[in-house]
C-alpha cells in the first residue's frame, strides 16, 4: 500500500522546512495531505513569498476547521503525521488532547492509533511548560524533533540546511529519501 502521510503547518517560524520536506518526498511514492492554520499561512508567505496552493507535493488541502476531514478519524489509513514547524500552541493543545482545530484532533488520533507523529517544536528559550508538554507528548508516543539542523554536513545553503533536516524528519516517519547525506558518508564525520 502507498504510504499517506498528513503535513501540518503551524505559525511558527520555519516554514522553510516545510518547503524543504515537501520537496524530498517528490523522490518518493508517498502521498501527502495537507492542513496549514491561519497563522501558518502568514508566516508562509512572510517567510517564502508563497500561498499554500504554490507548495508542490500536495495532494489534498483540508482546512483547518474541517473536522470532517479523513485524517479526524481513525478509520483512515495515514501512516504518519508531522507537524512542521509547530508552534507552542499547538504542542499545549496536543499535549491537554484538546481538539480546538483539525491539526490538533489529527495529532490526537495520530496517538491513540499509535501512529507516528512528529512534532517540529520552534521556539527559544524553551520555558518549564513548553518542555512539560514536550514531555507529555513524547510520553504519549510522539516525536519531538526541533528544529536544530546538523552543522556538521557543512550545507552551503539555507536551503540545503533546511532539507538536511527535513530529510532527518522524513526518516524518522519512516520515509527513505534516497541521496540524503548522512553522517559517515562520503568522509563525513569527524577523524582521528
Amino acid at each position: 500500500m502507498k504510504k499517506k502521510i498528513i503535513l501540518a503547518i503551524t505559525g511558527a517560524s520555519g516554514t522553510l522546512y516545510a518547503v524543504q520536506f515537501l520537496k524530498l518526498l517528490q523522490k518518493t511514492d508517498v502521498e501527502v495531505h495537507g492542513i496549514i492554520s491561519d497563522a501558518g499561512k502568514k508566516v508562509l508567505e512572510l517567510e517564502t513569498g508563497m500561498a499554500p496552493e504554490d507548495l508542490a507535493g500536495i495532494s489534498k488541502w483540508f482546512a483547518a476547521g474541517d473536522f470532517t476531514a479523513p485524517m479526524a478519524s481513525g478509520s483512515s489509513i495515514y501512516h504518519a503525521m508531522a507537524v512542521l514547524p509547530c508552534t507552542m500552541g499547538t504542542l499545549a493543545a496536543i499535549s491537554a488532547g484538546m481538539s480546538v482545530n483539525l491539526i490538533h484532533r489529527a495529532a490526537d488520533v495520530m496517538l491513540k492509533e499509535k501512529k507516528k507523529l512528529l512534532l517540529a517544536v520552534r521556539e527559544t528559550p524553551f520555558n518549564r511548560t513548553h518542555m512539560t508538554n514536550m514531555l507529555k507528548v513524547h510520553d504519549a508516543g510522539a516525536i519531538i524533533c526541533p528544529a536544530m539542523p546538523a552543522m556538521y554536513l557543512k550545507p552551503e545553503s539555507i536551503e540545503e540546511m533546511a532539507a538536511q533536516y527535513a530529510g532527518r524528519v522524513a526518516g524518522l516517519l519512516g520515509i527513505d529519501i534516497p541521496g540524503l547525506k548522512r553522517w559517515g558518508d562520503q568522509g563525513l564525520g569527524i577523524r582521528g
